[in-house]
């Protein structure tokens, strides 16, 4: 059985009492270091030593961390790291579940096929992605005129 543990580095104790009231619920382990926390131990070998070791890290900023951890820290994604023409993976998402019931017009168990994914979970990314389907539906039964 594996363990989650989430490291959170923020000044901010609302948010860091968030996190931990969320997560403890989600079987996940919270550690919270402050900034001022996280410099220090940057400084200190062991917890260098701990990121080397395997464990992945995400940093923010320009590259606030000059240490050997070598691969194991990954930047963190931000505004100034992503690109103007990449898409979220969750508007594309949303863009295929729309394009999917459009073609199906509105029939979810026939888009959920279509998309390789279950009914239930069609559902629910259609609520997650505030879709109606029920303007697909409305196109279907639109008369044509002769």
């Amino acid at each position: 059985m594996s363990r989650t543990v989430m490291i959170v580095v923020s000044d901010n104790q609302e948010t860091v009492d968030s996190a931990k009231k969320y997560w403890e619920n989600h079987d996940v382990t919270v550690h919270a270091y402050s900034s001022a926390q996280w410099r220090e131990g940057l400084d200190n070998a062991f917890f260098r030593q701990q990121l080397a070791a395997g464990v992945p890290a995400l940093v923010s900023g320009n590259s606030p961390v000059t240490t050997d951890a070598g691969g194991n820290v990954l930047q963190f994604p931000s505004a100034t790291t992503t690109s103007s023409n990449v898409q979220k993976m969750e508007e594309l998402e949303a863009q295929a579940i729309e394009n999917a019931i459009v073609q199906y017009k509105g029939n979810l168990t026939e888009a959920a096929k279509a998309l390789g994914i279950g009914r239930a979970t069609l559902y629910r990314k259609v609520k997650q992605y505030h879709i109606d389907p029920s303007a697909a539906r409305k196109k279907k039964s639109t008369p044509v005129a002769a």
